[in-house]
């Protein structure tokens, strides 16, 4: 079956229905540091309360400029949030409330949030070495340098592995080289990346899907799955479903009164900058309001923020063809958009991210 047929069956029925000792003192999060107000859209449910552009004091007139933008720039879905509520959802160009689209690099996010939920439960530790969980000889290095990759290195794009071949997105061991040491250089590799869903299967020993679907995806209500894609795996889902992720991010791991996250450490390295190496990435998170980035693509660091028209505390899962997730926590806003390209075919931040918080701080400013 083509990866073509399989995805489109994948879909179709997703429309229809639509151990290791604990890391040591983890750091509980406390009911305080919910966001005050926020609401939480029941599970099960299409129900979802909404917040008016008037009632929020914003300005009106910037609502319609943003949604031409918007569709000129190929977007399939929107949605802006405050607070947990909608204030704007549009659907373009052939697509509806009930449409799955791809997350692609966007939903790194979730594989690092289920990370961070094997480790609270003490499956693993990003302390770990990867072969803890991988076995011997998943990659081509010498068996010493092999065992020097720990989970850590492959939630950071640290591994030093070689992403000079000819695809970044194999992970069978030829494809897997030695280039730098671990932990001496960043390049996002697509493969390293993917091989933390292994190792959370290695370490639970089970299903990486089966174990997602309980912790996280069921748990806040989205729908949803993985899809092969090759050799890299992709989600797919509706866009109320990447915003259900945005809250639960926008709370640190709090879902209602169900701490789905308890360990703030994690969360908080996952959010912050996880290496001095590119100081606009955490846990397969991007960071704004940084001094500089790394992009992907390109081992070139670029000085200045990663979004400048945007807050400088907004963290974001990006994925290939601007599929965009957004938390911003000073103003308690999520925002997601999914859709084609908007014109610059990056993996990570491109022009019209910038281009997008112009349109929104014309808004809400």
């Amino acid at each position: 079956m083509t990866t073509r047929i399989y995805i489109i069956l994948v879909l179709s029925f997703l429309h229809l229905s639509c151990s290791k000792d604990a890391m040591e003192n983890p750091i509980p999060l406390e009911p305080e540091q919910e966001v005050e107000g926020t609401y939480f859209p029941p599970i099960n449910s299409t129900t979802w309360e909404t917040s008016s552009i008037t009632d929020l004091g914003w300005d009106t007139a910037a609502e319609q400029p943003l949604l031409d933008f918007l569709e000129e720039k190929n977007t399939k879905a929107f949605l802006l949030l405050k607070d947990g509520r909608i204030v704007i959802e549009a659907y373009f160009n052939g697509s509806d409330a009930e449409s799955n689209n791809p997350w692609y690099s966007a939903g790194k996010t979730l594989t690092a949030f289920t990370v961070g939920l094997a480790q609270q439960e003490g499956f693993l530790s990003l302390e770990d070495s990867s072969s803890d969980y991988l076995g011997i000889g998943w990659s081509s290095l010498d068996p010493v340098e092999e065992t020097k990759i720990r989970v850590r290195h492959h939630m950071t794009m640290t591994t030093g592995l070689d992403y000079t071949v000819t695809n970044q997105n194999c992970t069978d061991p030829e494809c897997l080289n030695f280039l730098n040491e671990a932990g001496s250089f960043w390049y996002y590799h697509n493969a390293a990346y993917t091989l933390n869903q292994a190792i959370v299967a290695g370490a639970i020993g089970g299903d990486y899907d089966s174990y997602f679907n309980t912790k996280l995806k069921n748990a806040i209500g989205m729908d949803g799955a993985w899809v092969q894609l090759g050799y890299a795996r992709g989600y797919f889902s509706t866009a109320r479903s990447m915003a259900r992720f945005g809250i639960l991010n926008l709370n640190k791991g709090k879902w209602e009164e169900n701490q789905i996250l308890t360990d703030a450490t994690f969360f908080n390295e996952m959010t912050t900058t996880s290496q001095d190496l590119n100081t606009a990435y955490g846990y397969l998170w991007w960071l704004n309001g940084k001094e500089s980035f790394k992009s992907p693509g390109t081992e070139l660091t670029f000085p200045g923020s990663l979004i400048p028209n945007a807050p400088n505390d907004l963290i974001a899962g990006l994925g290939k063809n601007d599929q965009k997730l957004h938390i911003v926590p000073s103003k308690g806003l999520v925002l997601v958009r999914m859709g084609d390209a908007a014109g610059e075919s990056l993996l990570g931040p491109s022009s019209f991210d910038n281009e997008l918080w112009e349109k929104i701080n014309a808004l809400i400013n």
